[in-house]
């Protein structure tokens, strides 16, 4: 399992994670909501190793090793995935490339007519013209092009544990169905999934099995696919 044990995180020389306790099992969907600033970001930063977010006391284990201290190309050898909120762009790094690279890091060679077999259908379900694969990652693309690139990585590294950061922001009804089905394509009893979103919108396509609130830098309450539900009703106030 991915488990986050007491996780406390700062940044700038403040305090934004107090205290964070989580168990993500391979094949399940955990789903992690909570107002601007509760610290939903900080903690999938955190748990990447992002230098700028300092684990002061707690830890990461990710299947019963210990990746606290790790490096960020070491925790995603070990199995761990980001799906950025803001994906940046590598001009000059083709999405082919990119992607084989990455594959060739993470994992065994895979021969190119497999990869590029793999590829190609994953960017169909993902409804990514084949043009893309030559262009520099992320450079001019949408908003929403740049969410479909994230899951597109998702399915072709298929690791052991993601977390999606606000995967569904920014995109049109059409485009959320695409990218949710691609979610839930690459899902399954082998992949533990971190979906961090701020709406109940994009769990009408993904039912997650836990629901977990996040305010002030704490999970406050943690429930089913209900209670993304009441939140989207009432909001996060009371939830403390």
């Amino acid at each position: 399992m991915l488990e986050i044990r007491d996780l406390h995180v700062s940044s700038d020389n403040k305090e934004i994670l107090k205290g964070v306790s989580l168990k993500i099992n391979p094949g399940e969907i955990h789903v992690l909501m909570g107002p601007n600033g509760s610290g939903k970001s900080s903690l999938s930063l955190a748990l990447m190793g992002h230098p700028r977010y300092k684990i002061t006391s707690g830890k990461i284990i990710l299947d019963r090793k210990d990746i606290t201290v790790l490096t960020p190309d070491k925790r995603a050898k070990a199995g761990l995935f980001l799906a950025m909120q803001y994906p940046v762009a590598v001009p000059g790094v083709s999405v082919t490339n990119f992607l084989r690279s990455s594959l060739r890091n993470l994992k065994a060679n895979v021969a190119p007519a497999e990869f590029v077999k793999i590829t190609k259908e994953k960017m169909a379900a993902l409804k990514i013209d084949e043009s893309f694969a030559t262009r520099s990652i992320n450079d001019g693309f949408s908003g929403g092009e740049k969410k479909k690139m994230e899951v597109l990585q998702l399915s072709v590294l298929q690791p052991k544990y993601a977390v999606l950061d606000e995967t569904d922001s920014g995109l049109d009804v059409d485009a959320l169905k695409l990218v949710a089905e691609g979610i839930k394509k690459t899902s399954g009893p082998k992949i533990g999934i971190l979906l961090i979103t701020h709406y109940q919108r994009i769990l009408k396509y993904i039912k997650p099995d836990f629901v977990h609130i996040l305010i002030d830098g704490k999970i406050v309450k943690s429930g089913g696919h209900k209670l993304a539900e009441r939140i989207e009703e009432e909001g996060y106030a009371n939830k403390s």
